[in-house]
């Protein structure tokens, strides 16, 4: 049975990369991640909003990307090390702080893929997505830390949707290399999504051969980070089932057009 993440927006998919942050709202101090910033990529037309996870000293889950402030903010402390209102006053004037549970319940027709970025983050993380699990789509690049926040979300009686880790992707991959179909289904076993980087190190990781093994196993593939309308067209005219991206809004305006090209 496919999971209400999915049934709720036809694919392409657009994911709009921590929110949507352009020229003009960068040139106001809006940070990415930010309330402002989610609130951009909705009134672009943004479905799906892919964002971050850590948890701050006094135990409260913010989306923030980075371990520590200092890219967004230029303040060198880690997330582990501040309080949610001392975050909350250094986000003031940057678009403003979202902690995961607040963001969850302001903007309630978004849905979120929500990346867990420390393992301290994992399980308070999971439990608060299983009130909103029709809405999220929980992952890591850990799969060790993917599985806690599944399974504090099912504890919760929350059943969100995952996308797969790094370990499991590697398994993937080796399962295509073999032309085994049992072991494709196998790797991708409890998985939603494939979420990938086009290459990796110089490595090609999407190919047309793991896109077929995933589609015959119920699984998507999405592409972070594409921003060049000419890769987001090459890629979707592959058949990638979407695309993660920091120009939402172009990305939006190329699907809206391909569409009405084939009506």
């Amino acid at each position: 049975m496919t999971h209400p993440w999915f049934t709720a927006a036809a694919t392409p998919r657009v994911l709009a990369h921590r929110g949507l942050v352009t020229r003009d709202v960068a040139a106001h101090g809006i940070a990415e991640n930010s309330f402002a910033a989610i609130a951009q990529a909705q009134s672009a037309g943004a479905v799906y909003v892919e964002s971050d996870c850590h948890l701050t000293a006094d135990g409260t889950v913010v989306l923030f990307h980075d371990d520590s402030l200092l890219r967004v903010t230029g303040d060198p402390r880690r997330i582990a090390e501040v309080t949610v209102h001392e975050l909350e006053d250094v986000m003031g004037d940057r678009g403003g702080l979202a902690t995961l549970a607040q963001a969850l319940d302001a903007f309630p027709s978004v849905l979120f893929n929500v990346d867990v970025k420390a393992d301290a983050a994992a399980e308070p993380a999971g439990r608060i997505v299983a009130s909103y699990a029709d809405r999220v789509l929980l992952t890591s690049f850990s799969d060790r830390r993917r599985r806690t926040a599944l399974a504090a979300a099912a504890a919760e009686g929350g059943t969100p949707a995952t996308s797969a880790g790094t370990a499991t992707i590697t398994r993937t991959l080796t399962a295509v290399s073999t032309s085994s179909r049992r072991l494709e289904a196998r790797a991708l076993s409890g998985v939603d999504a494939l979420q990938i980087p086009e290459r990796h190190r110089g490595v090609r990781i999407l190919s047309r051969r793991l896109l077929d093994a995933a589609h015959r196993n119920g699984v998507e593939v999405h592409v972070w980070t594409v921003n060049n309308p000419d890769d987001m067209t090459r890629l979707l005219d592959m058949g990638v089932d979407g695309l993660v991206t920091d120009r939402a809004d172009a990305a939006l305006a190329l699907v809206d057009t391909r569409g009405n090209a084939g009506r």
